[in-house]
Formats: C-alpha cells, sequence, structure tokens
C-alpha cells in the first residue's frame, strides 16, 4: 500500500495524516547523553563502577570514552532519527579544558560551553540534571544525609545546576528541564523513615532558592520505588516527588519516569491524573522489566498509551517535556539511542492519528460496544506508511533501511576504540 491509499483510510475516519505529521515534527524530544557512555561522564574515574542506585549491564565495545566520541556517536543518532530534538546533559558530563577541574560544587557554566556550541550547530535545546550519584561525597546519602558536610556539597551542586541550566536556556533560547533525582534510600529497614525526608525537602528548598527564571528552567522533582543498594527505603518517594511539586508550583514541575513506580503501576494513567492539577509536567520515558531496569524503548502498549495520553490531554501545547532515559551495555549503544527514539516518535505519530474526539463522543454516549470495536480496527490501519512518509519528511531513514549504517560505523569506528 502506498502513502496516498493510507491516507485516505485515515480520512475515511476524518483523521488528516498531514496535519498529524505537521504537528509531531514541531514536539521536541529530549535524547540524553549518557546512554553513549554507560553513564559514565568525564569527571571521575571511568574504570570505577557506578554507584548510588544506577547499574550499567553489558559490556558491547566501541563505548565513548570521550566527548569528542560522545558527541560523533550522538550525531549519528540524531541524522537517524526524524523530529525535532533536544539534547540530555547529565552535570557528570561536564567538559574541562586540559589541566582544568571542577567539583560537582564548583561547577560553572564555562564547563558546559562546549556542549552549547554543540547544540547551536546542530538547533538543539538542551535539557540538564544534577548528578547526585557515583562521587565521593554520596556517604551513602546525598541531600537527604545527616551529615552537614555531605549535605551542603550536594546543595551547593543543585544551585550550580540551577545557575547552568539558567546559561543553557538563555543561550539556546529554549526552556531547559533540570531535573532533580537521588538515589538517597537504605538497603534495609530503616529507623527513621521522616527525618530523612525533612531534610531532602529542606535541601531542596534550598536549590531553588537560587534565583532563575522559572519561564526559562523548569525544575523537576522525580521520584523513585528503589534501587541497587536502596531496595527497602527511598527517600524521594513518589508520594514525596508529588506532593513536593504541588506545594511548589510557582518554582518546580513533577516528573515521571515511567520506571519508577511499582510493577502494576502504568504512568499513562498517572498523566490526566496530574494534568488535572498541574499546568506543567515532565517524563522520562524508559522500559522498566521487574523493576527500574532502563531498557530502550519498545513501540508497546505502555509507551503507545503514554503517547495517547499525552495528545488527549494537550500535553503536546508545552504541557508534558519528554525526554528519554534508559542505559543498555549489552546492544551497540547508538542503536540503542536510535531505536528508543523513534519509537517514542513512532507512538507520538500512532497517537495523532487517533480520532480521538470520536471516541471519546462514543464513552460520553455510553456506546461501548461500539467504542471498543472501533478501538480494535483502528490497530490494523495502515500506520506504517504515515510513518515512513514523516520519516521522508523529516530527511530521516525509513524503516528498514538505516540500520546498514550502524552497522558501517560500528566496524569503522567503534570497533577501534579498545
Amino acid at each position: 500500500m502506498s502513502y496516498q491509499e493510507a491516507r485516505e483510510r485515515y480520512a475515511a475516519l476524518g483523521v488528516d495524516t498531514q496535519a498529524a505529521i505537521d504537528v509531531l515534527k514541531k514536539v521536541p524530544v529530549s535524547l540524553h547523553c549518557w546512554q553513549g557512555d554507560d553513564v559514565r561522564g568525564f569527571d571521575t574515574d571511568p574504570n570505577k563502577p557506578l554507584t548510588g542506585g544506577i547499574q550499567t549491564t553489558g559490556n558491547y565495545p566501541g563505548r565513548a570514552r570521550n566527548p569528542e566520541e560522545l558527541m560523533a556517536d550522538l550525531d549519528l543518532a540524531l541524522r537517524l532519527c526524524p523530529g525535532t530534538k533536544k539534547i540530555n546533559i547529565h552535570a557528570s558530563y561536564a567538559i574541562f579544558e586540559e589541566g582544568e577541574w571542577a567539583d560537582r560544587d564548583a561547577l560553572e557554566p564555562k564547563h558546559f560551553a562546549k556542549w552549547v556550541e554543540f547544540c547551536k550547530e546542530r538547533g538543539l535545546g538542551a535539557d540538564f540534571n544534577p548528578t547526585f550519584f557515583s562521587h565521593p561525597m554520596c556517604d551513602p546519602l546525598t541531600l537527604a544525609s545527616p551529615n552537614e558536610e555531605t549535605r551542603r556539597f550536594w546543595i551547593n551542586h543543585g544551585k550550580a545546576c540551577i545557575r547552568i541550566s539558567q546559561y543553557l536556556a538563555e543561550e539556546l533560547g529554549q526552556p531547559c528541564t533540570m531535573n532533580i533525582w537521588t538515589g538517597d534510600g537504605l538497603k534495609d529497614v530503616p529507623a527513621d523513615r521522616m527525618g530523612p525526608r525533612v531534610r531532602y525537602k529542606e535541601s531542596i528548598d534550598e536549590i531553588l532558592s537560587e534565583p532563575y527564571d522559572f519561564n526559562l528552567v523548569k525544575p523537576c522533582i522525580e521520584s523513585k520505588v528503589f534501587g541497587i543498594g536502596v531496595e527497602a527505603y527511598t527517600v524521594g518517594s513518589a508520594e514525596f516527588a508529588l506532593s513536593y511539586a504541588a506545594m511548589n508550583t510557582d518554582k518546580c514541575i513533577p516528573l515521571m519516569d515511567n520506571g519508577h513506580y511499582h510493577p502494576t503501576e502504568v504512568v499513562s494513567d498517572k498523566i490526566p491524573a496530574l494534568l488535572a492539577f498541574f499546568p506543567e509536567i515532565a517524563l522520562h520515558v524508559t522500559r522498566p522489566i521487574r523493576w527500574d531496569s532502563d531498557h530502550v524503548v519498545l513501540f508497546d502498549d505502555e509507551t503507545k498509551e503514554i503517547a495517547k495520553e499525552i495528545v488527549r490531554c494537550g500535553g503536546l501545547d508545552g504541557r508534558v517535556n519528554i525526554a528519554l532515559d534508559y542505559f543498555d551495555a549489552s546492544i551497540n549503544r547508538v542503536s540503542a539511542w536510535v531505536v528508543g527514539f523513534r519509537n517514542v516518535e513512532k507512538a507520538l505519530l500512532n497517537a495523532l492519528l487517533i480520532p480521538a474526539g470520536d471516541l471519546k463522543d462514543l464513552q460520553d454516549q455510553g456506546r461501548f460496544t461500539e467504542l471498543m470495536v472501533r478501538q480494535e480496527e483502528l490497530k490494523t490501519l495502515p500506520f506504517g506508511e504515515v510513518w515512513n512518509e514523516y520519516c521522508r519528511q523529516c530527511g530521516a531513514p525509513e524503516d528498514g533501511t538505516w540500520f546498514e549504517t550502524i552497522k558501517n560505523y560500528e566496524e569503522e569506528v567503534q570497533e577501534a576504540r579498545k
């Protein structure tokens, strides 16, 4: 079937495929830099293990070892993905001049100037994340630590990241979502659950006291159920993060990572719940298996449902900030970026091709038999032809044509990284 035939099939249902394509072209999705080097960053010993609830598994060859290699890999991924992109940067990816180094509490905007240059040359925006893990000042807690020296170090790090986020937003002319997440928690049953949360709240209060333009910098509070080494208790639970954001809507927004909940919870259902109260939210899209294992995003049911709720709730008009967050070291890392990004784009396009208004009317009228029939029949429409047309219009390769590029890049570039 040709694209024209597919367009006619959708038109018979009242769906304009070109209008859907035009909307999606303008939706920014943030690509996370840390997939390219297994969350190693540039500010600590790359041979030391990750700590703080973070774990990357696998030893596939070709990991980026420095900023130049990481940016080259990102370039290839960006070329193979359609749509509007941003780059999501962790503070541990500061780029220092030769002989220079600054600890995380002393980071400055200048340490991210090369990222700004990279983004400007490619017309990208940037998001940012403080890095509250894999550092000697984790005791193992950070913002929730009972040790004042530890807590002060990490508060100063958070404040530095506010200043860096403001710099990124001003330089690139796009809002910067700055996500606050820590792996603070305990491996076994705590004797005090309240104390760490009070300290965590006070620490975030102090970080957000740093001046910034809330129109440009969007601080987020992200929750988590548990992580490696913090199986029994996580300070920044869902209730904590959501309550903090709800009490501080003038200076931060909630962020939901769909791997940070219990196995039977789904973020797709939470999106409309939060948008009923918050003017703006943020998402980290991943794929949990059993727990927050950060697998490459697939074009699976939950990814589709997340996209449907974003579209249905008017989230593409700036109310939902979308970013990817996963890290897989068992497969080609550039391919992992491309597969995940293209699948988020597919899910959004799929959602835009649904006659949501008609289906809502059926639900409101109690015509549930017809609603089920219509929803099921939509699944067999020629979506793939519309997707390939979207790729063509964006100057990106269609499905079935891009993987050879990855294979050649691996053989010619990545295999030499020993």
